[in-house]
């Protein structure tokens, strides 16, 4: 095999890789890019992220490109997908406390108007001791008199 082909052939074999302290990133975003790599060549039953991991080395052939993007797309979609449940069970917790606190109202609303009933008959029931009270009065005023009378024409 001429020595073109056999570099050609090996270059294909052997993924594209960069040090990772080559990209301008900070530790935490290498160390994310690499697990990631990791997770993405693992979930192709390929050892060369892994390999390219332990050497602080980032794969940049189209290959790993690609196996990172589609991992990135799924995990994007993981996230958009517990997002949407999260927003769904938001929604349901505050509908839920909506309707909770309507019905306290309704509920409040309901005792001040019993409320304001109980007031109404305890006015009722002092107007009526009052008129008792004057009926009374005018009892005794009668009796007083008629005792009156009485010693008179006794």
């Amino acid at each position: 095999m001429p020595s073109s082909q056999h570099r050609s052939s090996h270059q294909q074999a052997t993924p594209t890789s960069v040090p990772d302290n080559r990209l301008g990133l900070d530790a935490e975003d290498i160390a994310t890019l690499r697990q990631h790599q990791q997770l993405a060549h693992a979930q192709a039953r390929s050892p060369a992220g892994s390999q390219a991991s332990s050497q602080g080395r980032l794969l940049l052939d189209p290959g790993s490109l690609q196996l990172l993007s589609r991992h990135f797309d799924r995990v994007m979609q993981a996230i958009s997908q517990r997002l949407e449940q999260l927003t769904r069970a938001t929604d349901i917790a505050t509908e839920a406390q909506y309707d909770r606190a309507g019905n306290a109202i309704q509920m409040a609303d309901a005792e001040i108007a019993r409320f304001h009933g109980i007031l109404r008959q305890i006015d009722e029931l002092e107007n009526e001791f009052e008129k008792i009270k004057r009926i009374r009065e005018i009892v005794r005023s009668f009796r007083a008199r008629v005792e009156q009378m009485e010693r008179r024409l006794g």
